[in-house]
């Protein structure tokens, strides 16, 4: 069965960045995911588009098709009091937007009582490598439709 829109796909991956690897699925749990739902980066999902189980390759994604390119307008100053606790520079913190969603940022630098961050992804403006191997391919059940997502073994029950 081939990958196309509405299947559900399992596959193992490695990301690497300028050849360190940065992410990568576990043995025995690999990326399930519904493909054409934006479920992964757009790079990605189009290079699996038409492959089958069994099939391993290497895709390049440019960062226009990954997390984007940076944006130094998403470096903001914030107040040292908009934190609750200790502040680390290097670590990853969560804002809510005014509609509710969450925001995650990293902190760059501390100077006082003004703490720099940084709204853009931490692979932004990266070029990622992906070796990918797929394990299965099946059909998406109505559910997984309806919630735009795959479910794994145990999701969802009552």
């Amino acid at each position: 069965m081939n990958i196309t829109q509405d299947k559900v796909v399992e596959l193992e991956y490695r990301l690497t960045v300028d050849g360190e690897v940065v992410d990568q699925s576990e043995p025995g749990e690999p990326l399930v995911y519904l493909q054409g739902h934006n479920n992964i980066i757009p790079g990605l999902e189009r290079a699996l588009e038409g492959k089958q189980t069994g099939d391993s390759m290497q895709v390049i994604v440019q960062p226009e098709d990954g997390y984007g390119v940076r944006d130094e307008d998403a470096i903001e100053d914030l107040e040292r009091s908009d934190f609750e606790d200790d502040i680390e520079v290097g670590a990853t913190y969560y804002a809510q937007a005014e509609d509710g969603s969450v925001l995650p940022f990293t902190v760059l630098a501390i100077d006082g009582d003004t703490v720099q961050v940084d709204f853009n992804p931490p692979l932004a403006g990266q070029v990622l490598t992906f070796d990918v191997k797929v394990l299965e391919v099946r059909d998406a059940t109505a559910e997984e439709l309806e919630h735009g997502h795959a479910h794994m073994e145990g999701m969802h029950e009552d």
